[in-house]
């Protein structure tokens, strides 16, 4: 049986995602239900395709990923299910879609077209969950809606290299549950722009010249424990997905405050790189 993993801006508080695992069980009872997150702030597409898109790949190819963010039907916003990378997606054509298949063409994209079929104001519930129980079954795309070639267009934030090739301005993206920042800057951009020069990161007032692979990286355990900086030691490291984050090491957002709050970073927000300039 297929897994069929939820990513939602549901939250944990209201009977959403109660609900939602109910409908799946009552299409099949031996589903396999995966949660990556029900935690996506509202309506934040953004954050939603960075979580998925780290996430997807970790789980075998025939898996079915439902999206239930900005997923309600109208005439800008219809319902898709696309094949792509050997995964399904099941979702609303906003953007998501298109910020995940910047490097992966999907292998076919249909929308979904059983309405007439269902009565639903809540479509992840009555429509998404009717079609992934479908091709969990082992139904076909096309069973269940018509095909397309095109999709909302929704480009991510990009990176961008000044002309001389001596700066990288990116944007925070991500903020995750620690308050650590995570940056558009890859860590492939980042070697081909540096070529091993130094350089400073710039966050508002915050300033590395270093980055990390771990975040233990940062701590001197060479020292006694009293004499170790680690809490509030900020730092810079690639993450697991090779992005640029900015941290605090063991942070806690309700206690010594973490890298969002206390650099004054939000979504959006510049961070730069400046490479040091050959004489």
């Amino acid at each position: 049986m297929a897994i069929i993993t939820l990513t939602t801006d549901f939250g944990e508080k209201d009977h959403f995602v109660g609900a939602v695992k109910g409908a799946i069980y009552s299409e099949l009872q031996d589903a396999k239900i995966v949660d990556i997150s029900h935690s996506i702030s509202p309506f934040h597409l953004h954050e939603a395709a960075y979580i998925i898109q780290n996430a997807y790949k970790s789980f075998p190819q025939g898996t079915i990923h439902v999206i239930g963010v900005d997923s309600e039907l109208n005439p800008e916003n219809k319902h898709i299910a696309v094949l792509m990378d050997g995964h399904y997606f099941i979702c609303a054509d906003n953007g998501i879609i298109s910020m995940l298949t910047s490097d992966i063409n999907p292998e076919k994209i249909v929308e979904i077209n059983i309405h007439d079929r269902i009565i639903s104001n809540f479509p992840v519930l009555d429509v998404f969950v009717k079609v992934a129980g479908h091709i969990a079954r082992g139904g076909t795309l096309d069973v269940i809606g018509k095909n397309i070639s095109e999709i909302k267009q929704l480009t991510g934030i990009k990176p961008v290299v000044n002309k001389q090739e001596s700066q990288i301005i990116g944007n925070v993206i991500y903020i995750d549950n620690y308050g650590n920042i995570i940056s558009n800057i890859g860590k492939k951009l980042f070697e081909s722009v540096g070529l091993g020069r130094q350089f400073i990161i710039t966050a508002r007032t915050a300033k590395f010249d270093k980055i990390h692979t771990h975040y233990s990286d940062a701590i001197n355990f060479d020292l006694p424990p009293e004499k170790r900086e680690e809490d509030g030691k900020k730092l810079a490291l690639w993450n697991s997905s090779n992005y640029l984050e900015l941290a605090i090491y063991k942070s806690n957002p309700s206690t010594i405050g973490g890298a969002s709050t206390l650099f004054g970073l939000e979504f959006r927000d510049t961070i730069t790189v400046n490479f040091k300039v050959e004489n």
